[in-house]
């Protein structure tokens, strides 16, 4: 819990957006920049989500952007935020993150998210299953993951007699994602951290994190409650220009919220001279409790009374900027003020 005047940790989170006009190439080249910059400034961690199907983001396999970023920094945490088990078998998550933390101890984060993140044909396709599309099954996978982990499976257990190489030496640190209420239960069941997508489900944010602190009770993975919100924040010079640079994440959410098929994020300047009609400008105000926007200063007093009403010490920047510069500056600029 942030207490007093004690500092606000500060992560990223990066959906590897394919800015307007630029090329798959490029934007791993981004990640590699933007990542070694959170390293030299003092972030804590810098985690990846796992999309499909979706065109404009190239976030499609958080172990091997995490490999990547762990080799091109010194010190930062990196890792998922998150893998989707409904995707995955447990086994290969549990191998590929024991390499990942054995390659680079006590660097690597493993979030951990309980729906697909895709639509069914998608999710068909990376399971090779029609059946396990209905299977609903999240619960036993993450008792098999842990299993793996913890080389703890029951001698009558049919997965038993699988033998993983390494020991509990090479156990990543766990969280359990949230957007509802449903991930709560989870973490704490576990023991595990605990990361709110307050930019997803904002009125949720507040309440689910709360309960995680005064419900929490210590396990083999953590002795004290571990928990981080996740907001989208826009920082700049001035409030104007903040403001101007979350113009296409606002438009995008406001014509999602109408149920806008085939949504995209808008240009920069498309975004900020669209006229919003009387809907979207009402979907636009209800969505202000995804968004932190302004100067530094004024984002950096926003997070930080978040932070001490969600019982967090610890903030993960959903990174939506436009373009490479502006974050590269929005988070430079966050860095100064609060790390």
């Amino acid at each position: 819990m942030l207490i007093g005047n004690s500092k606000l940790k500060l992560s990223i989170l990066d959906s590897v957006h394919i800015y307007d006009g630029s090329s798959p190439t490029q934007t791993l080249q981004n990640v590699t920049e933007m990542v070694q910059l959170a390293d030299a400034l003092g972030y804590t961690r810098y985690w990846f989500t796992e999309h499909h199907n979706v065109p404009s983001m190239m976030s499609t396999s958080p172990e091997l952007l995490s490999m990547h970023a762990a080799a091109h920094t010194k010190r930062i945490r990196v890792g998922s935020g998150g893998i989707m088990l409904p995707n995955h078998s447990p086994l290969k998550v549990m191998e590929d993150f024991s390499l990942l933390e054995g390659l680079y101890p006590g660097r690597i984060d493993l979030g951990i998210g309980r729906a697909s993140g895709t639509d069914g044909r998608t999710m068909m396709a990376l399971l090779r299953s029609k059946e396990l599309l209905v299977a609903n099954d999240f619960p036993e996978q993450l008792n098999d993951l842990l299993a793996f982990f913890e080389r703890s499976f029951d001698e009558s257990h049919p997965l038993s007699k699988i033998n993983t190489p390494g020991d509990t030496s090479i156990i990543p640190d766990l969280y359990m994602l949230g957007a509802s209420k449903g991930g709560l239960p989870f973490a704490l069941e576990k023991g595990l951290g605990f990361v709110f997508a307050g930019h997803l489900s904002p009125q949720l944010a507040v309440p689910m994190l709360k309960a995680y602190y005064s419900g929490f009770k210590p396990s083999r993975y953590l002795s004290e409650p571990k928990s981080m919100l996740a907001i989208m924040a826009f920082t700049a010079e001035t409030d104007e220009e903040a403001q101007y640079l979350a113009g296409p994440i606002e438009l995008m959410f406001a014509q999602s919220m109408l149920g806008k098929h085939d949504i995209k994020i808008h240009t920069l300047e498309d975004a900020n001279n669209h006229s919003y009609t009387v809907d979207e400008e009402r979907a636009r105000e209800m969505n202000k409790g995804r968004f932190v926007i302004g100067s530094a200063a004024t984002v950096a007093e926003q997070l930080y009374q978040l932070a001490k009403t969600s019982f967090v010490d610890e903030i993960m920047i959903a990174d939506f900027y436009p373009n490479q510069e502006s974050r590269m500056k929005g988070h430079r600029l966050l860095a100064n003020q609060l790390i």
